[in-house]
């Protein structure tokens, strides 16, 4: 594949990742409890998750660069935790700014750890 279809094929993959973000953080936003993020926490974690499948079934570099660069690098959003961590630490919610950063981290990291096993050994 050129390189040139490369880009547009990991674009247009980001494209549709940061849409389907959206629209799981809206729609998990109207089932899960207010006051905490919890659907970036479930989109972040079920994204390390898909990355550490895909990468751990060695589809390729292509596939890689599309479905783990482009499609889950636009659904999955380190920045997002980044401002929800500080917005609740500015509202005094330290333990809640804590949980997040941190649950964050570790649920992301045993999800890719999963996914890379997983992968693996199909």
């Amino acid at each position: 594949m050129s390189p040139a279809v490369l880009f547009l094929l990991v674009a247009l993959a980001g494209g549709v990742g940061a849409g389907l973000r959206w629209l799981a953080d809206v729609l998990l936003s109207r089932l899960l409890p207010s006051g905490f993020p919890w659907a970036i926490l479930v989109v972040n974690t079920t994204g390390s998750f898909a990355l550490g499948l895909i990468t751990g079934a060695a589809l390729g570099t292509e596939w890689l660069a599309v479905l783990g660069t482009g499609l889950l690098g636009g659904y999955t959003t380190f920045s997002t935790v980044a401002v929800d961590t500080q917005v609740l630490a500015g509202e005094g919610r330290g333990g809640a700014a804590w949980a997040d950063a941190l649950g964050t981290l570790a649920l992301a990291v045993a999800a890719a750890l999963a996914g890379l096993a997983l992968g693996a050994s199909g």
